[in-house]
């Protein structure tokens, strides 16, 4: 075997020394530009960034409801008169039953709406909202007497009043919410929830809504201040009682028909009941 050295001058030795560094720079230049060549797809259009990166939830601030007076007959009886006009209840002529309202139209628009406004048998004065007009008490008898085949008129609601209701309704905001990604849209609603600022009234909700039924004890409904019929629903829970109230239960529809209440005008009532049952 040779003992001749590989490298036998100094251009060999430069040869040598200018491949170490040569080599290893063109394979990285390689290897790079094999890497960042690849095709990355086609950049992401506006529009699908935007729906990318879009609140998780929207909340409406406000939607400004009928003013007092403004209502038509179909709003009140949606609010108030289908609680007892809808099915029926405590002899009270059922909604579109032309037979049941044989009667009342035989007596006349007139006296029909004297009955509505003041209150007759089991049915309390303007359907146990005193926060309604004659007007809207007027419209709503008519309302009801209208679908069971009469051609009665009703007060027409002022111009300036129902311009008003689209004006408001415009004006309701919508609020975006942006939130961290590990927030989730029920999370979201619940942050948003509106604060009342104060507790509701639950005799003002009683003496509009479900006074209706449980002033006097109609269809089965326990009687405010009446111990006897209340203490065995007050031994089921107060949770119970609320979850009968808001969903309804046998013939008290949910929120006793009127589902403009909140939750927490519901429980109120609920709690005076309660209360004045103790």
């Amino acid at each position: 075997m040779s003992d001749q050295p590989f490298i036998k001058d100094w251009k060999q030795l430069l040869v040598v020394l200018v491949l170490a560094f040569v080599i290893p720079i063109v394979a990285i230049t390689l290897i790079t530009q094999f890497i960042t060549g690849q095709s990355r797809g086609k950049p992401e259009n506006d529009a699908g960034v935007l729906n990318r990166i879009k609140p998780v939830g929207e909340v409406v601030i406000a939607q400004a409801g009928a003013a007092p007076g403004t209502r038509t007959g179909e709003q009140a009886f949606q609010q108030v008169c289908k609680t007892c006009h809808e099915a029926g209840l405590a002899g009270a002529p059922k909604f579109g039953d032309k037979a049941a309202w044989t009667r009342v139209l035989a007596e006349g628009q007139k006296l029909a709406v004297d009955h509505a406004i003041h209150g007759i048998r089991g049915m309390p004065p303007k359907g146990g909202n005193p926060d309604f007009t004659d007007d809207e008490v007027h419209r709503a008898v008519a309302y009801m007497a209208n679908a069971a085949g009469a051609n009665w008129s009703a007060p027409p609601v002022a111009a300036a009043a129902a311009s008003a209701a689209p004006a408001a309704a415009s004006a309701s905001t919508v609020a975006a919410i942006s939130a961290p990604a590990s927030v989730t849209p029920a999370n979201t609603a619940a942050t948003a929830a509106p604060t009342t600022g104060g507790k509701a009234d639950g005799k003002k909700v009683f003496d509009g809504t479900c006074m209706v039924c449980h002033g006097a004890g109609i269809a089965g409904a326990p009687k405010v201040g009446d111990k006897a019929a209340w203490q065995p629903r007050i031994q089921s829970g107060i949770q119970t009682l609320y979850a009968n109230a808001l969903r309804g239960k046998n013939a008290m529809p949910p929120k006793g028909g009127n589902t403009t209440l909140s939750d927490d005008e519901v429980k109120a009532a609920v709690d005076y009941m309660v209360s004045a049952a103790k």
